[in-house]
């Protein structure tokens, strides 16, 4: 693979923002099973250094997620017999609370293309309405052979 196969280049960049709510936070303790008072109890996080109930920190990696979706998901049909997959993330870092309200802005920057790997690595970004980085990571992206089955 080489790079101009990726339709991307090093140095893309997008956006995806999403407020965090209430319901999302309990929508994602429910799928996940994570009840921690740290999410779930008001009462008892009233008292924390936080002051407040904080969302999950995978619950903003699912927002990382959705930006690396908002980057490939365009040009999934130019891949020819093969289609991006994550890998996963590096060197997740939760750096800051994200509490309910807030709006969290990901940035999914391309920052290097492995044609021999057929894989692209991002830069990610996760920062709040105050400008306030609250994770970051490097996600791993690479694209897998699609078997194409012939119509019968």
């Amino acid at each position: 693979m080489n790079d101009a196969d990726f339709h991307v280049a090093v140095g893309d960049s997008i956006h995806f923002s999403k407020t965090v709510s209430e319901s999302d936070v309990y929508l994602f303790a429910g799928i996940t099973g994570d009840l921690s008072d740290v999410h779930c109890n008001a009462e008892y996080m009233s008292k924390s250094a936080f002051g407040q109930r904080i969302a999950h920190g995978v619950l903003c990696m699912g927002f990382m997620s959705t930006a690396s979706t908002v980057m490939y998901t365009p040009h999934v049909d130019k891949y020819v017999g093969l289609t991006p997959v994550s890998q996963g993330y590096d060197s997740v870092r939760f750096m800051a609370p994200v509490f309910f309200g807030d709006t969290v802005t990901i940035a999914y920057t391309i920052d290097k293309l492995e044609g021999t790997k057929r894989r692209a690595l991002a830069a990610v970004v996760a920062t709040n309405q105050r400008g306030e980085t609250v994770a970051r990571a490097t996600h791993v992206m690479r694209w897998v052979p699609v078997q194409v089955s012939e119509a019968a």
